[in-house]
């Protein structure tokens, strides 16, 4: 606590020392000020010194604490502007220029809220369009800090323009049209997200502490970067070697590279990309990686290339315990194999890796695609891509750790929520969840806490909204368990909180890219939810949401809630997809499904009474088409509670 002081004092000291006064770094020429409440505004002087803080005509006085902080509160304000923001200390003053009262909202999460307007469809259209000086953008800059920051390093509130809006957050930023088009009122988007955070990254340690399953997590929670490298390199060592603890040395990675030596006990991955998202998390050093491949008798005679794709750094390439390669080669690297290197069957490929020289911020892994991965001769091609190479860290050489969103929890909070407290907001967005898909059971408790935990740092229950999971990757069948639809199941039961709503997004994904580019809609379907919840417009809002379930000798009626003026389904030849059906034994089957009044009926393929129902419950389920007329998507939802893919699996 001493040192945390301390360091809190020396931070405060050193904003000081550059000048007498100063706002905190959210406040800035063109800042959105939240309307109809008290304002709190707040900075640095010297310790003691009296400041006098004034808004447009009000002018407030405060005296700096021992840390040099000070803060005032203006009471609450309509909508409007613009105004001058003064701070002064005796002759200095510091002036903040076109300050508008409005709304100001959160955007966080992870890429999809990051994605930016200039990503997203139809950029042309939309930055000519894009001439709305009322809405504006603070975007909060990358960091990961082991103890609470005091104040943002720096940020800049800028007004919406064809020239500006490119760097906007997209879904915020589409969010934000709607809700002025249809109110009129100022908008600010205080954007602070980062791609492929996990949820736990944006907890206090408060509320970690208040949570059973975390609670040993936040007593042990490292206070310094060098404690927190200690514990990911024993949590990396624990999922690879099985020991925590474990001790590797020089000797023991040079077997690596012997003819027989047994690497299938590696982790399993890819090639291509950073090992990051592989399970070897902010990894930067050396490495393996290896695989088995199979060369047909005929190609052992011949003079062959091996195609290595993409990294620029060192590498030592074995064939079977035999060094054929050896330097630094940039961009796609083939490699020529002498006649008789590869043997006939089963052959051992080991490439030793160096750290990614440039850029520096990949780490580990190869770039490029997985057709850039191969053995060919003049006669054939043997490819070598896919998942089901060997990876394993050099844990005997130098390394480090890059200080990243997902090394550990509460990190992110520190750093990008702490600072900003307690500026004043109308509420949050968030488009988080594809990082936490492996354990959407646990999501279901973890959000609620979230919601709560940034409603108690801002003492009020403000609206959160959240957008569902969109569709990614493939079309499993219930048998077979989807943990991206028990992530959603998981948002879909965040809605029993109070003041939450929720955009379904899963006709608008793109089941081959994470990151799907139409993010108009996403921002309209959330704009929509505020407008009736938060702005109180009578109007439909959501898609379909179940409701009740009644089973019958060999069929099940579905009943929903947010049906709109009726239901309705999008396809030419008249068919509602995306239904499966169980019986007792809990297989599941593809279900004819018929909509009825505002209910729909789905029946038993067997002729068996069904037990239970699912709907969109897949990765991608690119085949859902249940709407209402209003066009908002039915909600992917299941009927029963048998035990999904997910259950058990823990943040840790």
């Amino acid at each position: 606590m001493k040192k945390i002081l301390l360091s809190a004092c020396c931070v405060a000291l050193a904003f000081a020392s550059e000048a007498q006064v100063r706002f905190a770094k959210i406040f800035t020429d063109h800042v959105v000020l939240q309307r109809q409440k008290p304002v709190p505004v707040w900075g640095w002087a010297k310790p003691h010194d009296k400041v006098k803080v004034s808004l447009g005509t009000q002018t407030l006085s405060a005296e700096a604490n021992n840390e040099g902080k000070w803060l005032v509160k203006f009471p609450a304000h309509e909508a409007g502007g613009s105004f001058q923001l003064t701070a002064n200390v005796g002759t200095e003053k510091v002036t903040l220029n076109d300050v508008v009262f409005g709304d100001v909202w959160l955007c966080s999460g992870q890429s999809n809220m990051e994605w930016t307007v200039k990503q997203a469809d139809n950029f042309a259209v939309e930055k000519k369009q894009a001439n709305f000086p009322q809405i504006r953008h603070f975007f909060v800059e990358h960091l990961v800090t082991p103890q609470p920051e005091i104040d943002l390093k720096n940020g800049e509130w800028k007004l919406c323009s064809p020239e500006t809006v490119g760097d906007f957050t997209a879904v915020g930023y589409f969010f934000a049209r709607e809700v002025y088009q249809k109110t009129q009122v100022p908008i600010g988007l205080l954007h602070t997200s980062w791609g492929g955070s996990q949820l736990e990254g944006w907890l206090s340690k408060e509320a970690m502490e208040s949570f059973p399953e975390l609670q040993s997590y936040a007593k042990n929670l490292p206070t310094t970067w060098e404690e927190a490298d200690k514990l990911l390199e024993s949590n990396i060592k624990e999922k690879l070697l099985g020991n925590a603890s474990a001790v590797v040395t020089l000797v023991d990675e040079m077997k690596f590279t012997e003819a027989g030596y047994d690497f299938s006990k590696w982790i399993t991955g890819n090639a291509i990309g950073q090992w990051d998202w592989q399970g070897i998390w902010a990894w930067r050093g050396n490495g393996f990686i290896a695989k088995k491949i199979d060369i047909p008798a005929e190609m052992t005679a011949e003079v062959t290339t091996l195609a290595l794709a993409e990294s620029f750094s060192h590498n030592l390439v074995y064939i079977n315990g035999k060094l054929i390669f050896s330097g630094l080669t940039k961009g796609l690297r083939k490699i020529l194999v002498p006649a008789n290197t590869w043997k006939a069957g089963e052959n051992s490929l080991v490439v030793k890796m160096d750290k990614t020289i440039e850029p520096n911020w990949y780490g580990m892994g190869m770039a490029g695609s997985n057709d850039d991965l191969y053995v060919s001769s003049a006669t054939q091609k043997i490819a070598l891509g896919g998942s089901n190479w060997k990876l394993m860290p050099s844990f005997a050489e130098p390394h480090a750790y890059a200080h990243s969103s997902n090394n550990i929890g509460t990190y992110i909070y520190n750093a990008m929520i702490a600072p900003l407290l307690p500026f004043g907001v109308k509420g949050f967005l968030w488009y988080q969840g594809e990082t936490n898909a492996g354990r959407s059971y646990q999501y279901r408790q973890t959000l609620p806490l979230l919601i709560k935990d940034w409603r108690n740092k801002w003492q009020e229950e403000l609206p959160f909204y959240l957008v569902q999971l969109s569709s990614y990757g493939g079309y499993q069948n219930s048998n077979q368990g989807s943990g991206w639809a028990e992530l959603r199941e998981a948002q879909t039961m965040a809605l029993q909180v109070p003041q939450t709503g929720m955009a379904v997004t899963i006709d608008v994904g793109n089941p081959n890219d994470i990151h799907p580019t139409n993010k108009q809609d996403v921002g309209k379907r959330l704009a929509a939810e505020a407008l009736k919840k938060t702005y109180k417009i009578d109007m439909v809002s959501s898609g379909p949401l179940y409701k009740a379930v009644q089973f019958e000798a060999d069929k099940a009626t579905i009943s929903f809630e947010s049906t709109g003026t009726g239901l309705m389904l999008k396809d030419k030849y008249g068919y509602l997809k995306g239904f499966e059906i169980a019986g007792e034994d809990k297989v599941f089957y593809y279900a004819k499904a018929e909509i009825v009044g505002n209910q729909v009926v789905v029946f038993h393929p067997k002729g068996q009474k069904p037990a239970a129902v699912r709907y969109a419950w897949a990765d991608a389920p690119i085949d859902a088409n249940l709407y209402n007329k209003e066009g908002f998507p039915a909600c992917p939802f299941r009927t029963d509670q048998w035990k999904g893919v997910t259950e058990g699996a823990k943040f840790k």
